[in-house]
């Protein structure tokens, strides 16, 4: 545990380096990073005001950086001020300003969105489902095969209700355009401590009004989560107990890395779950993900936050379809984070899901035969929608399912929902509809799919297993071996790099069985998008960690020490030779060279799963303790 902030550091590093080629065209902001020397709160506010600023606190998690805001300043402009910088630095008592750069951040939606009325309660439903009158159309917490679905493939939550678990004293915070907390389905499980608007700096995170309804994102979020239930209004959360916290932070011309910052690590002791269905601008050709307060936001929750058991932050993997690539996501592709991609009510993948490596699991956004059957939620201004879509769906339905999971044991650690989410999922009946990413074995049994990851979530079996569940041992992060000698990648020629590890065996750092791998990468092509990575274990499991972008034409920036990562190896021995494989994949005369790679292992020195209880001889947790024993790991 000791090496959390040596990899703290070191991921900070990577951000920084990585920082200033992510954006061809800079926006600055009238936002600045102020360290005070030995400074507080007050001697801040003091600086601020003789330097023409105003100090909005400090920033999360930092003792002596402070926010300060020039209104005089435009809020984005194209060239950076210099005069207003260099006067906070001529300050005796400011160690350090750095003026913000504005960057773009997309809503995950793949079309505009219908609203309709609240409409009264319509049928007489049994005792075991709610009576809410659109719960017919939530087919994705049960499918009887409405709208041309499959059968019983949704999320099992019927299960976990019946166990007693409705996601009571969780919280989950929607990081988006705000919601509408007078909302007759939400406004009883709004928790106003826990949110705040951090595009206009006060409390009330209520969606600005647009015409087109534009900023209706995070309401028809927080409906999926906690929806109130048996009300008459609109459909029923999965989670309908919990409470739901809005964090407006998404709409405004551009982000920031101190907006990030501090909406990451809002009030991290009174939220357990940060849900965000956002990110880099979903082209196929940008290559983008947290700056260094980000970062450092992000660490210090799973590391600091829900009072040291870590907080849970979900992220949909994104919607730029087969032409992109969600490693290139550096949110969705984070170890911190929980990747969720979608599936439509036939088992099928939609056509705007990203494929990569790290997604963790599944959810659901549309109907199959019916596209705009989408997801059934609530709406600005006390509406409701049928057709709300996209990952930005599917996530959070996760993070309801892990709502239910925290109360089911409100001891389960950061990492503890996480491989309760892989021994969970289901593979039940997703495919790939274009049918080039099958499903596989890694090499201690588990499936897992390039699109799906392990399958979709099952809320039944989620709950079931976390109330039995002990904590799985302390996580070590092994550098296990790096390469520096350029290697040529030419047009459909694979070429092979090997890193043979010990996965430092009789160090503190040992890893035996792992969970996340990252692979990270500095290369550069006279074409990007045509590059093709795969990473492949010393149990032979082969994950493909970057795919084909056509639309991505970059011949400059490349990658600069990147951090590809995989799930697919999970619980796997990472001893023996690693093997990187890389290729050029277009019909065109291109070149590029792979000019350094580091493999870093995380996982757990002792066995996961050992003082575990086995009571389905067919689960994956019965699959995975006998592949542990039988190969001895």
């Amino acid at each position: 545990m000791a090496l959390v902030p040596r990899l703290t550091l070191l991921l900070v590093a990577l951000c920084s380096l990585l920082a200033p080629c992510l954006a061809a065209n800079h926006v600055f902001t009238n936002d600045f990073i102020v360290k005070i020397q030995g400074g507080d709160n007050e001697l801040a506010h003091r600086v601020a005001r003789r330097n023409g600023f105003i100090n909005r606190g400090p920033v999360v998690g930092s003792a002596d950086e402070f926010h300060f805001v020039h209104n005089a300043i435009p809020h984005a402009r194209t060239k950076r001020s210099i005069l207003h910088t260099r006067k906070l630095k001529a300050d005796p008592q400011v160690h350090s300003a750095f003026q913000q750069l504005g960057f773009r951040r997309v809503k995950r939606g793949y079309k505009p969105l219908k609203v309709e009325n609240l409409v009264p309660l319509q049928s007489i439903h049994s005792d075991r489902d709610p009576t809410d009158p659109y719960f017919d159309y939530q087919w994705y917490l049960k499918n009887t095969g409405q709208n041309g679905g499959k059968p019983r493939l949704d999320l099992n939550v019927e299960a976990a209700w019946a166990q007693g678990f409705t996601g009571r004293n969780v919280t989950t915070a929607i990081m988006d355009d705000g919601i509408d907390y007078m909302h007759p389905d939400l406004r009883h499980n709004y928790n106003a401590r826990a949110s705040w608007d951090f595009s206009s700096n006060d409390p009330y995170p209520y969606p600005r009004y647009t015409d087109d309804w534009f900023n209706s994102h995070g309401t028809r979020c927080a409906g999926e989560v906690s929806a109130a239930r048996d009300n008459g209004v609109c459909g029923v959360g999965i989670a309908y107990d919990s409470l739901v916290a809005g964090i407006r932070m998404l709409d405004q011309p551009y982000m920031t890395d101190l907006i990030e910052a501090n909406s990451m690590g809002h009030e991290p002791n009174l939220i357990h779950i940060y849900s965000a269905s956002w990110g880099p601008t979903d082209d196929g050709k940008t290559v983008d993900g947290p700056r260094n307060a980000t970062m450092k936001a992000i660490v210090r929750g799973v590391n600091e936050g829900r009072n040291g058991l870590g907080n849970i932050y979900v992220w949909a993997s994104g919607d730029g379809g087969e032409d992109d690539d969600c490693n290139c996501d550096g949110y969705a592709a984070s170890m911190w984070t929980i990747s969720i991609n979608s599936a439509i009510n036939d088992g099928s993948n939609a056509h705007y899901d990203e494929s990569c490596s790290s997604t963790l699991a599944s959810t659901f956004s549309n109907g199959a035969k019916d596209p705009s059957t989408g997801v059934a939620t609530t709406d600005l201004y006390g509406k409701c929608t049928k057709t709300h879509s996209g990952t930005s769906a599917a996530a959070p339905e996760a993070a309801g399912v892990f709502a239910l999971a925290l109360e089911a044991n409100p001891n389960l650690t950061w990492r503890d929902i996480q491989h309760l989410t892989v021994l969970t999922s289901k593979r039940n009946s997703l495919f790939d509809a274009k049918h080039r990413y099958d499903w596989h074995m890694n090499g201690v049994g588990l499936e897992f799919n390039h699109l799906f990851g392990f399958g979709v979530l099952d809320a039944g079996a989620m709950v079931a297993l976390a109330r039995d569940w002990v904590t799985v041992p302390p996580r070590y992060h092994c550098q296990a071996g790096i390469y520096q000698t350029p290697r040529k990648i030419s047009v459909n020629e694979t070429i092979e790099i090997k890193i043979e590890t010990d996965a430092c065996a009789w160090s503190d750092t040992e890893v035996n069985y792992l969970e996340h791998v990252q692979a990270v990468i500095t290369l550069n092509a006279s074409r990007r998008g045509d590059v093709e990575l795969f990473i492949v274990s010393p149990m032979d499991t082969k994950s493909m960690i970057l795919s084909r972008r056509p639309n991505d034409d970059d011949s400059r920036d490349g990658f600069t020490k990147w951090p590809f990562m995989t799930t697919h190896t999970w619980a796997e021995n990472p001893r023996g030779t690693w093997r990187l494989m890389a290729r050029l994949n277009s019909e065109t005369a291109e070149e590029g060279w792979i000019k350094e790679w580091t493999l870093m292992l995380h996982g757990t020195r002792e066995e996961p799963y050992a003082h575990l209880p086995v009571k389905d001889p067919h689960s994956k947790l019965a699959i995975v303790k006998k592949a542990h024993q039988d190969k001895k790991i």
